[in-house]
Formats: structure tokens, C-alpha cells, sequence
């Protein structure tokens, strides 16, 4: 499959922590886009378990060096605010659920009402039951062991 020329993606989270099926919707969005960027999300309200540039760092160590044409960044604010800055037409989201196509589908038509598309990548199956809440409760578990 090849990128579709000049196209820049957006995949935005609080990736707390960044878990394999996160890892594997950027190694997909990464042959589908010219540019993919991880956009890490600055929000408060959701309490993250370390700071911005922590997760940041560990986003970036996670993606393979050989994976150019994708970049990690950070943002407070509307995602489409931030893809209306940088030039990106698309926001890539992951779904592990009909629960979550219920939620995605009125972020995507918000950010459609803003000029911003969405693209929806399904789970791979295997991947599909880890979210970052049961990788942050499974950590949190190993490291009172």
C-alpha cells in the first residue's frame, strides 16, 4: 500500500501508558500517510500517571527509529485546533468496540463540522483487550509486588 502523497495524520491520545495496540494503529497509519504524528494530549482532567514529557519520552522510545516519517508531540486543546495548525486533514482513531464507535462517532462529527476527517483503524483482535486503563492497573499491580 502506498501513503497517499503528501497526506499528514494525526493520532491523538493521553497514551498513559502507550500499549502494543497503540504501537500497532501508528505502525499501521504510518504506510497509509506521507506523515503520522502521535499527538500526545495535555489533559488535567483525566490524571494522568506522569507528566507530559515522561509519556512523551516513552512514546518516542516506543516507535522504531526506522519509522521517519512518524513524529511525537504534545498539545492542550482541541485536537482539530492542532491539525488545523499544523496543515494534517486527518485524525486517526483506534475503536476496540461498538462502545467506542458510540463515543467516536460524535468526536468524528464534531471535528468533521471543523474540516478535520476521521479515519477509524479496528483493533487487531489480539490486541483488542488491552486498554491503557488495564495496562496502568496491571502496572501499578506488578510494581506493589
Amino acid at each position: 500500500m502506498a501513503p497517499v502523497r503528501g497526506s499528514l495524520a494525526v493520532y491523538p491520545g493521553t497514551f498513559d501508558p502507550f500499549t502494543p495496540g497503540h504501537r500497532d494503529l501508528v505502525a499501521r497509519a504510518r504506510v497509509m500517510f506521507d506523515r503520522v504524528i502521535v499527538l500526545l494530549a495535555v489533559n488535567a482532567d483525566k490524571r494522568p500517571t506522569a507528566e507530559a514529557t515522561t509519556r512523551a519520552r516513552r512514546v518516542r522510545d516506543a516507535v522504531p527509529a526506522a519509522w521517519g516519517n512518524v513524529e511525537v508531540d504534545t498539545w492542550t486543546g482541541l485536537t482539530a485546533a492542532y491539525c488545523l495548525r499544523r496543515g494534517a486533514s486527518v485524525i486517526v482513531r483506534g475503536l476496540r468496540s461498538a462502545a467506542d464507535l458510540r463515543h467516536e462517532h460524535q468526536l468524528a462529527a464534531m471535528n468533521e463540522q471543523l474540516g478535520i476527517q476521521t479515519i477509524w483503524l479496528p483493533a487487531r483482535p489480539e490486541l483488542a483487550a488491552t486498554s491503557s486503563t488495564v495496562a496502568r492497573a496491571y502496572r501499578s499491580t506488578v510494581e506493589d509486588v
